[in-house]
């Protein structure tokens, strides 16, 4: 158990958690910050980033991860490899359980980010960043005038075609059962739209492509007929929604009905000195800018609260 007291972890080094060190660091924070199960957070997996401000040409996601790393480690930031196993936030001074050690925090920051649903392919895997993806704001742009298909049954599948029908010449929702679970105003609209053809009861075996480093086309099973088919291709959208990464906190922060963490004010959880940014509290943009926003309010909002409490 280290006797080091920071005066603030954060949780996370995806776009709002190395915000925060940016912003903490500069205030002379000296914030550790534990870089979790994905290093990166899922801009590490994506390849061009074209939406991020002042980067006209844009930027390989792994590359401005490593950028705003680095920049925050020149402002004194520390980072450690390791996840949280369990934290204990009924005291002012946090305890969390990195597993092997316990490291206490005057303040918490939590942007711990939300896992993408994934198939579990390892062609879907393997085709990550090359066809396949989960963030259609993100990169839709890239399949203009292609076919592209979307999987998922819920609204978050409904949005996601609907969105893609700006760029893509034609939009194929595949759904594994007959009935969706999207809301009736949702589904009418893609029902509604000239792109989108829906294919029912069906689920993917593979994702076609692998040998070629990007996506030809996908092989389904028809479920009621047992019948196996393929369909050409070049951009598969899952639809199936996010995991937020706060199981731990479950019990002592507020959760939503899906696991994200409420907050109030932006970035205030319900435990004083504690605040959540990013994707772990944001089920409605998910961008890697907004993520950053909030990075940025979460560290203002620590040096406050550590000014007020005589640090």
């Amino acid at each position: 158990m280290s006797d080091t007291i920071h005066d603030t972890v954060i949780l996370g080094s995806g776009c709002a958690g190395l915000t925060a060190a940016i912003y903490t660091a500069r205030a002379n924070l000296n914030p550790l910050v534990l870089e979790g199960h994905e290093p990166g957070g899922q801009l590490s997996i994506t390849t061009l980033v074209e939406n991020f401000p002042g980067w006209p040409d844009g930027i390989q996601g792994p590359e401005l991860i490593e950028n705003m790393r680095k920049q925050a480690s020149r402002f004194g930031a520390e980072f450690r490899l390791g996840h949280l196993a369990t934290a204990d936030l009924s005291k002012h001074r946090f305890a969390l359980n990195l597993g092997n050690e316990t490291v206490h925090a005057r303040t918490l920051i939590i942007a711990s980010g939300a896992s993408a649903r994934w198939l579990g392919l390892p062609s879907e895997q393997a085709l990550i960043g090359h066809g396949v993806s989960s963030c259609a704001t993100c990169d839709g742009f890239f399949f203009s005038g292609k076919e592209i298909a979307v999987v998922g049954g819920g609204d978050s599948a409904m949005e996601e075609a609907l969105f893609l029908t700006r760029f893509a010449s034609k939009v194929t929702l595949i759904h594994r059962r007959e009935h969706f679970r999207a809301s009736r105003i949702m589904l009418d609209r893609a029902i509604a739209h000239p792109k989108i053809a829906f294919v029912t009861n069906a689920v993917i075996l593979e994702v076609l492509g692998v040998e070629h480093k990007e996506v030809i086309g996908i092989r389904l099973l028809d479920t009621t007929t047992g019948m196996e088919s393929e369909l050409s291709l070049s951009g598969l959208f899952l639809g199936i929604g996010h995991i937020p990464n706060a199981a731990m906190f479950a019990g002592q922060l507020d959760l939503d009905e899906d696991g994200y963490i409420k907050t109030h004010n932006y970035v205030f959880t319900r435990v004083p000195g504690v605040y959540a940014c990013g994707d772990v509290q944001d089920r409605r943009y998910r961008q890697a800018i907004t993520a950053a926003g909030t990075g940025c309010m979460a560290a203002l909002e620590v040096e406050k609260y550590l000014e007020e409490h005589g640090r």
